[in-house]
């Protein structure tokens, strides 16, 4: 029998190319339907190289009549950028996705929390901004500490906590008249976490969801945020005890249901919080790091599981792995940017017990850009036996490892993941 075509609509994702092929081969052959992107051009030899390439430019309905000629039997995305796109294609292809309203509401921020409101999943207030006239209405519905944020982005892009109207005021006229504008900002409400040093006061639940329900098969732990709110590493499993594990769980499937979805895989943020666990957002595509996680721990793939549900396959019956803890920490690239001249101390770091891989994700002789979106110099992969091993192997590697740069500054990696000053938690 043909083996089934699995299309796959390709941008900056959360999962590189040579996995996405690598990891989708088993279930079919994998057809790379890439979209015109400054990212997509730098890789265009490696993309030709790895499987057959369909162009995907603006008009879509040519893209689709290319696409058509090969026949797929499932279409999908790891692009967060490219859910619209995968959605009108797979409408125009007859192939299961998400639809264009279940895409707006995972992509548009504002969107997304209005229907959580509705639906009564999660009252954070918010509201939304689309001139510099509308952040005084916005301030006085939400409320400070606040975090303003594009109502479409990923990777924490323009995203900043607000304590005092001022600031908030000349960020809102800055994200919205400067020369890179934003087309709307959203505000909400600043949900303050429980501190849980040395871990992060968030997670993630990931999700696979077959005609309509929902399976979850792993929560992510996470390492404390980087000014303002940039991610800075992953883990699993995290570590809850059963009845908040539970909470978390059921706030995640209450979340993907009130959208929508019908089948995919989904990626939902969730908040630790003193009055219980709070929703900071659902995604409709794997999320970051996944797949790195999923090869460590063995047992189930992230990005084979997607490939199987988008070609009708039902949901996972077990979840990742528990055994062992396995990791992947991130060095973030400095918020004021800067020419990276030296990295020091990566042997001493891969000589530590348990450290797998270095993985270097910003070269020397690199202008990094400032900025304060989620962004990686290297990414320490790992194996523990439990949390607290992981966290001494890594506490060792980020004194060990230091970055130079152009104008004179050396840098631990320790201080570059130093977590961000919690908001006072009056709310």
């Amino acid at each position: 029998m043909p083996r089934p075509v699995i299309a796959v609509v390709y941008d900056f994702g959360s999962v590189a190319p040579a996995d996405v092929v690598d990891r989708l081969a088993p279930l079919g052959d994998v057809l790379l339907a890439v979209c015109r992107s400054a990212h997509t051009e730098r890789l265009a030899p490696l993309l030709a190289d790895l499987a057959p390439v369909v162009p995907v430019d603006e008009d879509l309905e040519e893209a689709a009549a290319l696409l058509r000629e090969h026949r797929p039997d499932a279409l999908l995305t790891f692009s967060e950028r490219r859910l619209a796109t995968t959605a009108e294609l797979a409408a125009r292809l007859g192939l299961p996705y998400h639809d264009t309203a279940t895409v707006r509401l995972l992509t548009d921020k504002y969107a997304q929390r209005r229907r959580l409101r509705e639906r009564g999943v999660d009252p954070v207030r918010s509201r939304l901004l689309r001139t510099p006239d509308d952040w005084a209405p916005a301030l006085a519905a939400v409320g400070l500490p606040a975090v303003l944020k594009p109502a479409c982005g990923e990777g924490s892009r323009s995203t900043h906590l607000v304590r005092d109207a001022g600031t908030g005021a000349a960020l809102a006229a800055a994200l919205l008249t400067g020369p890179d504008r934003e087309t709307a900002l959203v505000l909400e409400e600043y949900l303050a976490g429980v501190d849980r040093t040395p871990f992060g006061d968030h997670v993630s639940v990931e999700s696979a969801v077959a005609d309509g329900r929902v399976t979850h098969w792993a929560v992510t732990g996470k390492f404390p945020l980087a000014p303002p709110f940039r991610e800075v590493g992953h883990y699993w499993p995290a570590p809850l005890a059963d009845a908040e594990r539970a909470a978390v769980l059921d706030l995640a499937g209450r979340a993907v249901e009130a959208l929508g979805l019908r089948t995919g895989v989904t990626h939902t943020e969730i908040k630790l919080t003193a009055r219980g666990p709070r929703l900071i957002e659902v995604n409709g595509r794997l999320g970051g790091f996944q797949s790195g996680l999923g090869r460590l721990a063995g047992g189930l793939d992230p990005v084979a599981l997607a490939g199987h549900l988008a070609l009708g396959g039902a949901a996972p019956r077990t979840g990742a792995p528990q055994e062992r803890v396995v990791y992947a920490r991130a060095v973030p690239t400095p918020a004021e940017g800067g020419l990276l001249t030296g990295v020091h101390g990566v042997a001493d770091a891969l000589a530590l017990p348990g450290l797998d891989g270095y993985e270097t994700r910003v070269q020397p002789g690199t202008l990094v850009q400032p900025g304060v979106g989620t962004g990686e110099l290297a990414v320490l992969w790992g194996t523990a036996d439990d949390h607290r091993a992981m966290v001494a192997v890594l506490d060792r590697a980020l004194d060990a490892l230091t970055y130079t740069f152009a104008d004179g500054r050396t840098l631990r990696a320790r201080d570059l993941a130093a977590p961000a000053r919690p908001a006072p938690l009056d709310r």
